[in-house]
């Protein structure tokens, strides 16, 4: 209701006005980063008219400057006292918000003495440490702060970053053009502005929400690619930086009335992370990423789930199915041979030489040149032999008085890999078959919790801080677990068929 009525009449502005809101709700700094006629101070304006009787600076910087038409004159009567004293009612020390247009214009003076208010929310006047009373600054630039211009510091102060741009759909633009110039003001319902009261006893509510397990990996996955994307990206992120930043996100939980961080509230870091605007696309579209990729409950062990499931499949396959080519052998003195009755033909005779030989098996796996052996284990040397690659062997006789051609010998398999085992251990087999319904149970259990925080998941999906298109895509993540536990159990009961 408060975004909707301070949006009133800002076309194509809503979700720029709500995260500036937010930003002033939870007593961080906003930047509006947009050319010129694009309602940046209208926005700020309308943020402090979201709270009661705000008190509220305004100021075009410029080079020209100076410190006394932000921060208050001097006082002349101070001065004639030896007191360097500054009047600062009605100026940006004594407000509670405040606008600073072009700010990076500024003089290094006022920048200076910006920083720290910004920072501590005080202000040194002569010897005298006066407490701001500031909520919020929004300052706004179509320009960002280039590196090397000592701006970094204050930049940094500004924890949301929003880019403000032209109306870009047609229809709002036709209905702009019709439209007389939106008040600056808007007149809110009884009860809605925010009270000081309000926002004071909000800051330490805040504080109390926690961030999720789910939304710290999110973060996880975003701190690893801003590091590998370094190079390309040349953003850093400082530690306050994500602080702050952490706590907008809190605030968006806190208002939609949760007490931990969910997948959209990590939505809004788009508009904390980026510095420049090359950067900003890619900055939104990691973070989207991490977000996509991250499913609820990420705290799940489905990693011992797996291992177990996968340690079921080996011991199934193994005790029901040939794991490799079974070959028809003899086993002589624990080692297998291949017995061939090899018959030589002779060149250019009608005739050949009949030959009992053993051939180890193990020769099969090399290139070996070798002799078979005769049935008493004592190698034939008139015959040499060598495996080739299909598993073929070649076997070749010679003596001084004939020639004679190679013999091809082709091992004959009994079993092929994958084949069934004739014979099994049928009560090992259904020790194991009972292990699978176990695991399957397990996983059915992980199903129903899931389905029931994907309802929960759901019915809190909305975002009054994140357009509805953005928060939809944190499903994918969310259905892309719950695709994975459906594929684990569909495997178990592949592993069942193959038990019975």
């Amino acid at each position: 209701m408060l975004i909707e009525q301070i949006s009133d009449g800002m076309f194509e502005r809503e979700e720029v006005v709500s995260v500036a809101l937010l930003s002033a709700l939870c007593g961080q700094n906003c930047f509006l980063f947009g050319p010129p006629g694009t309602a940046k101070s209208l926005i700020s304006r309308r943020i402090a008219n979201a709270f009661e009787n705000p008190s509220y600076f305004e100021y075009l910087m410029n080079r020209f400057s100076t410190p006394e038409e932000v921060f208050g004159p001097v006082s002349i009567k101070a001065l004639k006292q030896d007191q360097y004293l500054r009047k600062t009612e009605h100026y940006l020390p004594q407000s509670e918000f405040a606008f600073l247009d072009e700010i990076w214009k500024s003089s290094p003076a006022i920048l200076n003495t910006l920083l720290t208010l910004m920072n501590e929310r005080v202000f040194r006047n002569g010897e005298t440490l006066e407490h701001a009373p500031l909520k919020a600054l929004i300052a706004a630039s179509n320009e960002t702060p280039q590196p090397d211009q000592g701006l970094d510091a204050l930049y940094d102060r500004f924890i949301t970053r929003l880019l403000v741009q032209p109306i870009l759909h047609n229809d709002n633009f036709d209905y702009l053009l019709n439209s007389a110039p939106p008040p600056e003001k808007v007149v809110l319902s009884d009860g809605l502005a925010v009270t000081s009261e309000e926002w004071s006893d909000w800051q330490g509510q805040i504080d109390q929400v926690r961030i999720s397990s789910d939304c710290f990996t999110i973060i996880h996955l975003i701190r690893a690619q801003l590091e590998q994307q370094q190079d390309a990206l040349e953003v850093y992120v400082s530690d306050r930086r994500w602080q702050r930043a952490a706590r907008l996100m809190k605030a968006s939980a806190f208002f939609h009335g949760r007490s931990q961080t969910h997948h959209s509230d990590a939505l809004l870091l788009r508009h904390c992370l980026w510095t420049q605007e090359s950067n900003r696309d890619a900055i939104g579209l990691i973070v989207l990423e991490a977000v996509q990729s991250v499913g609820f409950e990420a705290g799940m062990q489905l990693s011992t789930l797996d291992q177990a499931k996968d340690t079921l499949d080996r011991e199934i396959n193994d005790e029901l199915f040939y794991s490799q080519d079974v070959y028809d052998t003899v086993r002589e003195e624990d080692r297998e041979f291949f017995r061939v009755d090899a018959q030589f033909e002779m060149v250019n005779y009608r005739d050949f030489k009949e030959v009992e030989i053993f051939i180890p098996v193990e020769k099969m796996r090399t290139q070996d040149v070798f002799s078979p052996l005769d049935d008493r284990g004592n190698e034939i040397s008139e015959i040499t032999a060598q495996f080739e690659g299909q598993g073929s062997c070649r076997l070749q006789y010679s003596d001084y008085t004939y020639r004679y051609s190679d013999l091809i010998f082709q091992p004959e398999v009994v079993f092929y890999r994958g084949d069934r085992k004739p014979d099994v251990n049928r009560r090992l087999v259904n020790s194991l078959a009972q292990s699978v319904r176990e695991l399957k149970a397990e996983l059915n259990q992980l199903v129903e919790r899931a389905n029931s925080k994907q309802d929960d998941y759901r019915s809190s999906l909305h975002s009054l801080f994140v357009p509805s298109e953005l928060t939809e895509q944190t499903l994918v993540g969310v259905e892309q677990q719950m695709n994975s536990l459906r594929l684990r159990i569909r495997d178990c009961e592949r592993l069942e068929a193959l038990c019975r």
